[in-house]
């Protein structure tokens, strides 16, 4: 079993900047696409962002595409989500992912979730 626990969600103004982290732990980090997704309030969970086991390849939904940025870093067995120029459309619960395909972009597809972190953008 693979455990995933979010953090540094906030309350960021608009055009402010956040990092995200999810830390992984009880497999090996290596096996896994990891991603991430948000949901708001009254809306479905719809996928951000995703990054290949190797961390060569990365895809972006277009709403966030320019903006975030994931990467990993295998010695710390993390994930990260770099958030940039943020808009109060991003407001939602932030939701880390783990998967044993290529890629993880469509929330059924995943295998592992974590319980996610709140971010907030006030304009």
């Amino acid at each position: 079993q693979v455990q995933l626990v979010e953090s540094g969600g906030g309350l960021v103004q608009a055009g402010g900047s956040l990092r995200l982290s999810c830390a992984a732990s009880g497999g090996t980090f290596s096996s896994y696409a990891m991603g991430w997704f948000r949901q708001a309030p009254g809306k479905e969970r719809e996928f951000v962002a995703t990054i290949s086991r190797s961390g060569a390849n990365t895809y972006y939904s277009d709403s966030v595409k320019g903006r975030f940025t994931i990467s990993r870093d295998s010695a710390k067995n993390t994930v990260y989500l770099q958030m940039s120029s943020l808009k109060p459309e991003d407001t939602a619960v932030y939701y880390c992912a783990a998967s044993t395909r290529a890629l993880v972009a469509d929330p059924r597809r995943s295998d592992y979730w974590g319980q996610g972190t709140q971010v907030t953008v006030s304009s």
